[in-house]
């Protein structure tokens, strides 16, 4: 960045109100182009390091998938010591649906509850507030 320059006056004395304002408005765009510039390196470098942590926690929740099924796969050879193979793994596969199966509703009532994807009372507020403003409320 350069340094910011002040015009003087002849002979040293303190610079006129014009040439603060000369100077003020050269300086000014530049400061915010510097600033401007500063903040794009910041997102940046930010960026990269969401990227990074996104990154990770992509790969844990991976092993821990990889980790759920290694214990599904133990449930299913844990029952097959007690029943056939097949009847184990028919079992297991059972009572994952079942578990799938109310998730899912539990899921859509969640989604139900949350329709229409308008901020209603937001909206209401600012009605009010238009109303308001017009006069016919006080």
């Amino acid at each position: 960045m350069t340094e910011p320059t002040v015009s003087h006056t002849p002979g040293g004395a303190d610079p006129t109100l014009g040439a603060l304002v000369h100077d003020l408005t050269t300086q000014v765009p530049e400061l915010i182009r510097s600033e401007i510039r500063l903040a794009q390196a910041e997102v940046a470098e930010k960026g990269k390091r969401a990227g990074l942590g996104i990154g990770m926690f992509s790969a844990a929740g991976l092993l821990a998938f990889f980790g759920l099924a290694t214990l599904i796969a133990m449930a299913v050879l844990a029952l097959s010591l007690a029943m056939d193979g097949w009847l184990a793994a028919l079992i297991v596969a059972v009572v994952l649906f079942a578990v799938a199966g109310v998730l899912a509703l539990l899921g859509k009532n969640q989604v139900e509850e949350a329709a229409p994807p308008v901020p209603e009372r937001a909206v209401a507020g600012v009605k009010e507030d238009i109303a308001t403003v017009k006069g016919q409320r006080s």
